[in-house]
């Protein structure tokens, strides 16, 4: 584990603004525009209910810290969180257990293969490497402090709905589906349990984790749950603190790292912003102190990503000054989302992203 002697220093942050409402409104139509057409991808099939998604699905949200939103296309079409879960469960137990517990039982570090990959562990020494995979989730969930698999099941689903700030259902048929057919994750649960990386009963535990990954979401709650993220823990909708600030830090640089699978440093080259995706199709993305962006579209790239939310996510990135590694001369940049001016600021045409 990195040792440094500087975390008795107050952590800072450094953010800027979304520029002005009636821009990022008129940004996120003509991303949505710019790409509703797109046909590249497959729906997902090895969870057999995601096979039957309809895949000119695309809906786009964008919230800020302020709470403004800016939707454009399916924004309300419900589906499963599936993979975006782990960010977000991740959060619950570092505010629960803290920076270094999670570090050590669970890990950061990439692993450079797939997300349901068994090898990655062996070749480790049982370690899951990042919460962002399988395994990692798996036994993050199983550290959610419990007396059982319903009361743990219970605090992730209330968790995750104060994240979105409504409650949030489990959708029967796709967990099912993936019930009937998650041979692979209950023998992680299980490696896992032979290198002592889980205490509770790893069937109970992977049961809780296919749960969590059918809860029932819109793009619109994708984007309310990243800038609950980007405003340091609080709900820019209910006004709760959900989660606190240093929790926000650690979430986020672990999507940074490997959010988006063995996608995630193109991702970050690309984009530069921490995200997570979902087999279903959605993609959340969350730009620190300004908001996030909430995408659905069902095709998939090979790695499992959106190929419209992706496209989406570089454009507005470019557009709306998300990238957290962008830079300017002086430091110049555009009005912020409020007062609303009379006229909005110009902003040039994005490049097409290579993602």
């Amino acid at each position: 584990m990195f040792e440094h002697d500087a975390l008795d220093i107050a952590q800072r942050a450094s953010t800027g603004a979304l520029p002005p409402r009636s821009r990022v409104d008129e940004l996120v139509a003509h991303a949505h525009e710019r790409y509703a057409g797109l046909d590249d991808g497959e729906v997902a099939d090895y969870i057999p209910v995601l096979a039957a998604a309809d895949p000119v699905r695309f809906g786009l949200s964008v919230v800020s810290v302020g709470g403004s939103l800016h939707e454009a296309g399916d924004v309300d079409v419900a589906f499963s969180i599936q993979s975006i879960s782990k960010a977000f469960v991740f959060a619950l137990v570092c505010e629960e257990l803290g920076h270094e517990a999670v570090h050590e039982r669970v890990g950061v570090n990439n692993t450079g293969l797939a997300f349901n990959s068994l090898i990655a562990m062996e070749l480790n020494g049982g370690s899951p490497m990042n919460p962002m995979v399988n395994a990692g989730a798996i036994a993050t969930t199983a550290l959610l402090p419990a007396a059982s698999a319903e009361q743990r099941w219970a605090r992730v689903q209330r968790g995750l709905s104060r994240f979105a700030g409504r409650e949030l259902t489990l959708d029967e048929t796709v967990y099912r589906s993936e019930a009937e057919t998650n041979h692979r994750n209950r023998a992680i649960g299980k490696l896992l349990q032979s290198y002592g990386r889980l205490d509770p009963d790893p069937i109970e535990t992977v049961d809780v984790y296919t749960r969590q990954c059918a809860l029932s979401v819109t793009a619109h709650d994708l984007a309310v749950m990243g800038a609950t993220l980007a405003d340091g823990g609080v709900n820019p909708v209910t006004g709760e603190q959900v989660v606190s600030a240093e929790v926000c830090r650690d979430t986020l640089t672990v999507l940074a790292s490997c959010g988006m699978y063995e996608r995630s440093g193109e991702w970050l080259f690309e984009i530069g912003l921490p995200a997570k995706s979902g087999v279903s199709g959605g993609i959340v993305a969350v730009s620190p102190g300004k908001g996030a962006v909430g995408a659905y579209s069902p095709r998939l790239d090979a790695a499992g990503n959106s190929v419209r939310g992706q496209r989406a996510c570089a454009y507005l990135s470019r557009s709306l000054g998300l990238n957290l590694f962008a830079s300017v001369r002086g430091g110049a940049s555009e009005p912020s989302e409020a007062p609303e001016p009379s006229e909005a600021s110009e902003a040039s045409e994005p490049e097409e992203s290579h993602v």
